[in-house]
């Protein structure tokens, strides 16, 4: 079955306008052979809508558009957004504007009002119900404790419920002696399973704070986005019952990267393209070519999976959207295929001798993996090799209550012993894409996460003190800790088992009496079972 997105994308490449701030990136010669399932934009499925109408503001490659999707109107430009679910089964858009008339066109965004707008459907339309206060970019979730924060730049609102009060705050940040990536704007934050938060800044630094209120703690001293040429913003972190996912975009190349990690600190990247401009498509295969889109926002399932997203697109370059003009922004609402309940059942570390593997389908509603799988075109193993159409082939089946057992030969799974969610590719009997990341037995998904910071160095003692805390959701096993300066072992020391968030303060003999130059960038590295689990440097 053909992938609709990219045949769409073909289709309409000739229509789009050549302007000037776009760079066309190269990619790498190897994602010619991928297949579909792939890349993320895979699993964007056709848009929905009832109302069709060519008789609306817009560029011709915006219409005719599906105008009860996401939220637009003639009179405001809407930007960003995304969705929360209440009990009583309304969907609540937390999206920003201002007036298509302003005197700046597109560049009065810095002069944004956050909106809550309020559908009976996940995809809208959505309605405004009443405004919350002046900001842009906005990002909402909800604390451990039911209150509702709206993200915008430089500050948050916070109320008991969806409905408000709101109150106006700013987070506070803590750098832990590392560099600041970019500023602090344009965060995107995951909850983690103990109701504390992670987020990522617009630089690809990944902080965390225990309840989303508190303190955010800075645990990278580097971007975590794919070390290619970029220039990015807009991430958007989630994370489902299993593992982080992180999307960043490249405004300027206007393509979109697709990322995962166990602890939210290590991120792998998936090959292809997150999204690019065209994969707003029509069940008819129609699309809406919008020149941008940008503030990916995702709305997840009650597993965590990601089952919509949200985008806020413009029909030109930003600043040719001037006052009274046909030109404007809106927030669109996609489908998303989001993917099976996989679990490998054996319980031993699977390496490239495993003879085979097992993995069970679980059923869902509206999904019975022993009728809709055909077993014959799945694939199974590290993304590295499912995504090219490798990996290991079914050879048998069976059932087991009502999910399936899929048998693999082991043969070219490609699992390395860092593997934390294999991947697998297929078909069901119709024809649709099948994918999903399986979980494995003997993989710790909430695992401890060992960072440190505050170095003091007593030159009289020759000693140099050290902070080590524990960032992740269990407990850490003893490790080695060695700290660099100037490419040289300056001190060596030992943590004892630290529970989530505990903390340890490491008194090391140095091993030399560093310079003040040595002293500025100090490297830390823990080492478990004779395996490095992080390095970072500090500032001294």
């Amino acid at each position: 079955m053909k992938n609709h997105v990219l045949c769409a994308l073909l289709a309409g490449a000739c229509s789009l306008p050549a302007v000037a701030q776009v760079t066309e990136r190269e990619r790498p010669a190897e994602w010619e052979n991928l297949v579909e399932g792939a890349r993320f934009m895979d699993r964007i499925q056709p848009m929905k809508g009832k109302v069709l109408s060519a008789d609306v503001w817009g560029a011709d490659s915006v219409r005719p558009r599906y105008v009860d999707n996401g939220i637009e109107s003639p009179n405001t430009s809407y930007w960003g957004g995304n969705i929360l679910k209440e009990q009583d089964g309304k969907y609540h858009l937390f999206v920003c504007g201002w007036p298509e008339n302003s005197p700046e066109g597109h560049m009065f965004w810095r002069n944004s009002t956050v909106f809550h707008a309020v559908s009976d459907s996940p995809e809208g339309p959505y309605a405004v119900q009443d405004t919350i206060g002046q900001g842009h970019n906005p990002e909402a979730f909800r604390l451990a404790d039911g209150r509702v924060v709206v993200y915008v730049i430089d500050g948050y609102y916070i109320a008991p419920s969806v409905n408000g009060p709101w109150h106006y705050g700013k987070f506070t940040f803590m750098p832990r002696n590392r560099n600041i990536i970019e500023g602090l704007s344009n965060l995107t934050f995951a909850r983690r399973e103990d109701g504390s938060y992670l987020m990522v800044c617009r630089g690809g630094g990944v902080w965390v704070s225990r309840d989303g209120l508190r303190p955010y703690e800075q645990l990278t001293d580097k971007s975590v986005y794919p070390p290619v040429d970029g220039e990015f913003e807009d991430p958007v972190v989630w994370r489902d019952h299993m593992q982080y996912h992180l999307i960043v975009n490249d405004w300027l190349g206007r393509i979109a990267h697709y990322e995962r990690s166990l602890d939210g600190v290590h991120w792998v990247v998936e090959q292809g393209e997150a999204y690019v401009p065209g994969v707003s498509v029509h069940p008819d295969g129609h699309v809406e070519h919008w020149f941008k889109y940008e503030r990916l926002k995702v709305f997840q399932d009650s597993l965590g999976r990601a089952e919509q997203v949200n985008f806020a697109v413009i029909d030109t370059i930003k600043w040719e959207d001037k006052p009274n003009d046909n030109h404007s922004s809106k927030n669109i609402c996609m489908p998303l295929n989001k993917g099976l309940l996989l679990e490998v059942l054996n319980k031993e570390l699977i390496t490239a001798d495993t003879k085979t593997i097992e993995v069970r389908i679980r059923a869902e509603e509206g999904f019975n993996p022993q009728k809709e799988v055909d077993v014959k075109s799945l694939r199974f193993g590290d993304y590295t090799e499912v995504n090219f159409g490798r990996g290991c082939k079914a050879i048998r089946s069976r059932k087991e209550g009502k999910d399936l057992i899929v048998v693999f030969d082991g043969k070219g799974n490609g699992m390395k012993p860092d593997e934390f969610a294999p991947k697998l590719l297929g078909r069901d009997k119709k024809g649709n894409l099948l994918y999903g990341y399986a979980s494995l037995p003997y993989v710790n998904y909430r695992p401890a996460v060992l960072s440190a910071a505050y170095p003091m160095y007593d030159k009289a003692g020759g000693a140099l003190r050290l902070e080590v805390k524990n960032y992740g959701l269990s407990a850490s096993q003893p490790a080695k800790v060695v700290v660099e300066a100037g490419g040289r072992t300056l001190a060596e020391g030992e943590t004892v088992e630290l529970l989530p968030y505990g903390t340890q303060d490491l008194r090391m003999k140095t091993k030399f009496a560093p310079t003040g130059k040595e002293l500025s960038r100090l490297t830390v590295s823990f080492v478990v079972d004779g395996k490095e689990v992080n390095r970072e440097t500090l500032n001294y």
